[in-house]
Formats: C-alpha cells, structure tokens, sequence
C-alpha cells in the first residue's frame, strides 16, 4: 500500500485498539447466513493489491479467508464470484436523516452497510428532546435496514441545556449542563460530537465552551467532527486552526473539505499542507470528502449572521433591507451568480435562483430578500474540479457523501459509486486504495474495531462488484436515481441487496462504549 500514509499494521492495531470502543449487543431483523464466496478478487481494505480467493462467512462473521473445498459445508450458500472485487461494506462518515422516519436502500445500493449520523451540530431528529439513549433503543426496536452509528450534536446539547441562540457566553452553569448531557450520550455509545460552526446555534459557540466539551470527548477516545467556521478561500486555513484547538485533546476531524472560491490543485495542496503540519505537530487529524463540486445546505448560509436568528428577519427587512440586499448581492456574486444556485426544497425545488428570480420578475437578490433564509435547502455549485480532486487523494481524507434519504443532491444516491467510477476511469488513485478510503480508514476514525477489513473474526459486513460496470445513475436533474452495479450486499453475514433490490433487513445500531 505504498503511498496511502497507513502501513497493514498500523491499520490492524488502530481497528483493534484496547480502550478504544466496543459494540454493545444490537437486535437485528435477519438471520446470519452461512455463505461462501467463491473465487473472488478480494480487496480487504488495508490497501493491500488484491488477491483471488475464496471467502467463508459463518454466523455473521469472516470464518475463513483463502481457497475453500471444493464441496461447500452442508446448509452454505455460494455465491460464484466470476472473479468480481470483495470488499468491505462501505461506512459513511457523513450522514444526514433518521431510520426511525425513512430507508436508507439507496445507500445500500452504493455498497454502504454503515452511516454515522448526527453531524454538523445535529443530533438525529428523534433524539433531539431526550438524548441519544432512547433514539438508539427506538432504532434498535424498529430494526433499521443499514447499520447506523451517531455523534452528539453540540447545537442539539446547547438548545437542551436552555442556552439562548446569541453570542452571550453561557454561564458556568449552562456549560456545565452540556457536559452533563454530552456525557449522557457518550455513554449511551456517540462515537464523539459534531459541530456546526457556519450554522446557528453553532456559530455562536465560543473556544471556552468547546474546550469543555472536547475534554469530555477525548476521556473516551472519541472523535470531535466539524463543519467549520468558514469553508471560504480565505478563511478556510483560520477555521481549521479554531477546530483543532477547540477539540483538543480529543482526536480531530474536517467535515467536507472544501475550499470555497478556491482554484486549482495548487490551491489544494496549500491546505493539504496545513493539515500535515498540524499533524506533524501532533494532532491526530482526519477529514472526509464527497466526488461533487456542488455543496448543499440552506440558502440562510447566504445571510450575514445579523439576519439569522434570533434576530427577527421582518425587523431587519424593515430597518435595514439596502444592506441586506448589498450583502447578498457581494455573497452570490462571489459564489458564481444566480444560476450557479439549485433550489433542492421548498416550493422552488428543481430550479436555479436566476430562473426563480425571472419567473417572480426581480432581480435575483430581492428574490432572495423575499425567499428569506429559510426559504429551502439548494445545491450551491461553488467548488473547482481540480481542487477538489486533489483533496479526494489525500491518504488521510475518507469519502463521505453528506448525504439523506430525500436530499436532491446526486451525492445521496452516488457518491460510492461515482468514487469507483472515477478510479476505474484513471483518477490516480488504485482500487486497493479506493476502497481504504471508504472502508478501514473511517473504521479507524470511528475506534470500529471488527469492521472496515475482510480478515477472519471480522464482522461480515461486504459488498461484491465489477469495478466497470458501477454506475453512479443520479444527477443534479434526477438527483434519487439508484446507483447500479453492486451486486450483492451483506449485513453482518445477511444478504440485504442483491441484483438492485433490497432482499433482507439486517441493520445494527453501533454503540461506541469505554472499555
């Protein structure tokens, strides 16, 4: 695996880690099958070049990995493999929705068997009143159809603990009860906590309140992950030292990287640069990253923050419309003009803001002025190909696809498929290293110790495909087109999709615990 940052060794021991994590037990809806897959080119995810084998999977986990008997043991299903790539089921660091509302059948249909949700300061809507306990026991009981893992959101703990969305600093007391309830979560097995720092209420969190926090965090090896301050070209370097120093000492993690406004490779390097010397300086630091260069959020990210609550938009477009709309036309105009803007939700849904702006005959910004910031969720077409390419080959960034059930954004529904399309199309990055990238790498992020590598007492959870025939189907027009080309899907030793269906349900909930 030369080239990918991370030795066999190195990966095994971060995955196997004592006093990491453990998975506490979890009801599942499908019975483990004993399966043989015979004659597969298996790539395990270490990065290791792939190797034809066979693989004997046994009561949910990998039993054996090498050529098997000609006779398969009585009760085994084989699947012929035909030579086709075994991998690990990909796990998806980046992930929004809940499976208590909707099915994530489109993510097992790009070969993702794990998607960690509660990002950018949000915890699961479910778990918003009560914590993450009882959301966790609910999906348990319900049995979700893929394996769901979650962090808590810090913007959820701050609204719990009674904070007001202002840049008052809390109290000794306000912060003192998100340190309670953050625990509560850990406890109830977070992998670590998100932040949502462009975002209200996240945007007026402080280091002091954040520090607090990290501390609790990194007393159980968990992961502090973040959509920063700004993704902008000329902030993005300042954002990513507020997040490494808010999160210390806890491991640290760079939600989408990006540089917004951002050209060209080199441009790609000077960041990538800046994250080798935090890392060289000691911090242990990730980042993850989706094949797309359109982001998508809502449009209030257009708004200076004196427009966003809690500040009441009637008042300010009473009092001070000229420089709101001054300041919407400098943001839109540096983020590509109205077209460069695709309305995914609400009533504009499907059409660019010049097309919206046309249609209500006025100029795109006071379309905006009367869509206000909560007028929908869009596809924002603000990031360079090149740039984000070279991001996408880092060793140290994982894929992620920041995607929902429902969101229209190709990047829901394609981004697994569309990695491997690009690799087979000559991207500079090998397959082994591809599928690091998807599998044994976030496994190392996440502390998942049995997950992410096809080796013998690992949990089963695989994918089986042709390289060139994966399809990533959807597009900004279509945006919930199923991926094609992963044949087979497995969920802890059960087939859950097969042939572009989905055949079983056999979905975990991940509980991260203190050994």
């Amino acid at each position: 695996m030369a080239g990918s940052g991370w030795s066999r060794r190195q990966l095994l021991a971060a995955l196997g880690a004592v006093g990491t994590c453990a998975l506490l037990p979890s009801v599942r809806a499908g019975t483990p099958q004993a399966l043989l897959l015979r004659d597969v080119r298996l790539v395990d995810g270490t990065g290791a070049p792939a190797r034809a084998t066979d693989v004997l999977v046994r009561d949910g986990r990998i039993a054996q990995v090498g050529r098997a008997a000609a006779r398969a043991p009585r009760g085994t299903r084989v699947v012929e493999g035909g030579g086709r790539v075994l991998a690990p089921g990909f796990i998806d660091l980046h992930v929004h929705g809940d499976p208590l509302e909707a099915s994530y059948a489109s993510f097992l249909a790009m070969g993702v068997t794990t998607v960690v949700l509660g990002q950018d300061g949000s915890s699961p809507a479910g778990a918003a009143a009560g914590g993450l306990r009882g959301w966790f026991d609910a999906v348990e009981r319900a049995g979700p159809d893929i394996n769901v893992a979650a962090l808590a959101g810090h913007g959820t703990l701050r609204r719990q603990a009674g904070i007001a969305d202002d840049r008052r600093e809390p109290d000794a007391t306000g912060i003192a009860r998100m340190r309670e309830l953050l625990g509560a979560d850990l406890d109830a097995g977070a992998f670590g906590m998100s932040t949502g720092l462009e975002y209200v209420p996240g945007m007026y969190a402080g280091a002091a309140e954040l520090s607090v926090l990290a501390r609790a965090v990194a007393a159980r090896d968990g992961v502090a992950m973040s959509h920063m301050r700004s993704e902008d070209d000329d902030r993005v370097e300042a954002s990513l030292r507020e997040h490494i120093d808010a999160s210390r000492p806890a491991r640290t993690h760079v939600s989408h990287l990006k540089v917004v406004y951002g050209q060209g490779g080199s441009r790609a390097e000077r960041l990538l640069a800046a994250l080798d010397a935090h890392r060289r300086a000691g911090v242990e630091l990730t980042a993850d990253a989706y094949p797309y260069v359109a982001s998508y959020t809502g449009v209030g990210i257009l708004f200076p923050d004196w427009a966003l609550p809690p500040h009441d938009y009637a008042q300010v477009l009473a009092t001070r419309r000229d420089e709101l709309r001054d300041a919407l036309v400098e943001r839109m105009s540096r983020r590509g003009g109205p077209q460069a803007l695709l309305f995914g939700s609400g009533p504009h849904a499907g059409r660019t803001l010049a097309q919206v702006a046309d249609a209500m005959e006025l100029a795109f910004a006071d379309a905006l002025l009367e869509i206000g910031p909560r007028g929908g969720s869009a596809a924002h077409f603000v990031m360079d190909e090149a740039l984000q390419a070279r991001l996408l080959r880092d060793p140290h960034v994982a894929i992620a696809s920041d995607g929902g059930p429902g969101m229209r954004h190709p990047r829901a529904t394609g981004t697994f498929a569309r990695w491997i399309e690009q690799t087979v199309a000559g991207s500079g990055v090998a397959l082994e290293e591809a599928v690091r990238k998807a599998t044994a790498l976030p496994a190392s992020i996440l502390r998942l110790p049995d997950r992410g590598i096809v080796r013998p007492g690992a949990i089963a959870d695989l994918v089986l495909f042709e390289p060139s025939r994966v399809r990533a189907r959807s597009d900004y027009i279509d945006p919930f087109a199923h991926a094609q080309g992963f044949d087979l899907v497995v969920l802890a030793g059960v087939p859950v999709f097969e042939q572009g269906e989905r055949t079983g349900r056999a979905g975990q909930v991940l509980r991260s615990m203190l050994r």
